[in-house]
């Protein structure tokens, strides 16, 4: 990458920011219209399952993919394609004529999607080669998800009161198209010095892997887990798992390179990225369901209910990026994995359908300041512990884990609460208790998982597997 000004590398950082507003926007809004889309389009539990996990599961599985493509043919050229798609497909989204095609360009948006925050973060850890200056670009870069947070819900809300569920997705189109613009004039050129080829089998197993077990867990509860189809996925998510194991350490250039998990902290992050987001999505599922369809709220007021949390939210992540720089990972994500269990205990012993004000607005505090707190750790991990030449692939593996995490999120909540919502109200909350007690113990499991792999043992495996692959990087280059 050629040099850039101090200024210059902070333009780059804005233009970022914008590709991960319009798809952390997109998610927030879109959980406060599932009930009107719901009534609308006359979809099932399942249906709105799908409508999440449809761009979830097509995003986590073409990441990796994006990320390499990114390094072998031009960041910025993948970047701008990601916006082109996106921006195009929200369109799409916005004239959907029923659920099917709503979830088919909810799918075409993910392709886009996953263009973008992959290949941002490679783009931002060539721009900020520093390590405690690129700590907090990823700080403020990640601040955007609490912006999002903080601005999704009320926006959404505002928008499917006035003009229907469809506005949602309007409002990606001008800043995509800003970001585009941008994108042109500010963000230079830039690819890794050995372009990887690309691994089709890999990627075909990583989407059979992640589609088959998606499908098996939210079907399950119309079908039955004894269903011939639930159990055939559930054999070919096996064999495509087995198949990844077995065949990408014999490839040169593998879509995902096991290598990178002989680091401590980097397989920590992978963990991390996938509880903390699969606490996400449950939060959000849950939350959107109990506050309109439970207690009666309007989508705009169900937004304001959620501002706790995204407030919250939005001042943890920059601070994350602050004690990171200064402190390293471990402070952040043991107070993020203490406030993501302390939320989701609070609501599993106190939820009922007339909960006061009080303890809800504490809950939804606590758990945005958790959410808020994760994100810079874990991104920066996955990013500075590996070389630069593979930043790309790195960057989209702890990407793919979040996607993951937040689509398993939304089907094992889904298809716990598929059973509840035709019950009634008493067994809607007895059924969300559960999802509680489950979101907990993701807390639970980022404030273990952080504490082991953020020490001296941790960074020295990170150092090791760091300098193994810059070596191996070396030689291959050498020999072509």
């Amino acid at each position: 990458m050629t040099h850039l000004t101090p200024r210059q590398r902070w333009s780059v950082l804005a233009v970022c920011c914008m590709s991960l507003l319009i798809v952390s926007l997109d998610v927030t809004a879109l959980n406060v219209a599932l009930p009107s889309i719901q009534d609308d389009l006359h979809s099932s539990t399942s249906g709105l399952q799908w409508t999440v996990d449809g761009y979830t599961l097509t995003l986590a599985s073409l990441l990796m993919f994006s990320g390499s493509l990114a390094d072998r043919v031009g960041r910025r050229r993948v970047f701008q394609v990601g916006l082109t798609v996106f921006t195009g497909a929200s369109l799409l989204c916005s004239a959907a004529p029923g659920l099917n095609w709503l979830i088919a360009a909810r799918v075409l948006q993910a392709v886009g999607g996953s263009m973008l925050n992959p290949v941002a973060l490679s783009i931002l850890s060539n721009t900020f080669p520093d390590s405690r200056e690129r700590a907090r670009a990823i700080g403020a870069w990640s601040g955007v998800v609490g912006i999002s947070m903080a601005a999704g819900p009320i926006i959404g809300g505002a928008l499917v009161e006035s003009a229907g569920w469809r506005a949602i997705f309007w409002i990606n189109v001008p800043i995509g198209l800003a970001a585009l613009a941008l994108t042109r004039r500010y963000i230079p050129e830039s690819r890794a010095a050995r372009p990887r080829r690309a691994d089709p089998v890999g990627q075909v197993l990583v989407v059979v892997l992640l589609a088959t077990v998606t499908y098996a867990i939210i079907e399950s509860p119309v079908r039955g887990w004894t269903s011939p189809l639930v159990v055939a996925c559930a054999i070919a998510a096996l064999c495509a798992l087995l198949g990844l194991l077995r065949y990408e350490p014999r490839r040169t250039d593998p879509l995902i390179d096991l290598r990178f998990f002989g680091s401590a902290p980097f397989a920590g992050a992978t963990v991390i990225a996938v509880a903390s987001f699969f606490a996400l999505g449950g939060f959000l599922f849950v939350s959107s369901l109990y506050l309109q369809n439970v207690r009666g709220l309007d989508p705009l007021h169900a937004g304001l209910f959620m501002l706790p949390m995204a407030l919250m939210a939005l001042i943890g992540a920059p601070l994350s990026g602050r004690i990171l720089a200064a402190r390293g990972p471990r402070v952040p994500l043991v107070a993020a994995g203490a406030a993501l269990s302390a939320s989701a205990v609070l609501q599993a012993l106190t939820y009922s359908a007339h909960l006061s004000v009080a303890p809800l607005f504490c809950a939804y505090a606590l758990f945005g300041i958790g959410f808020g707190m994760v994100t810079a750790p874990i991104t920066n991990t996955a990013v500075s512990a590996m070389p630069r030449a593979q930043a790309g692939v790195a960057a989209a593996v702890a990407s793919a884990c979040r996607q993951f995490g937040q689509s398993l999120g939304v089907a094992v909540i889904g298809a716990l609460m598929a059973a509840g919502t035709h019950r009634g109200t008493a067994a809607f909350i007895e059924a969300s208790r559960t999802a509680w007690w489950i979101i907990a113990g993701c807390g639970g499991a980022v404030l273990l998982v952080g504490t082991l792999t953020s020490g001296r043992w941790a960074r020295s495996t990170a150092r090791l597997t760091a300098e193994r692959l810059a070596a191996e990087e070396t030689r291959t280059t050498v020999k072509t």
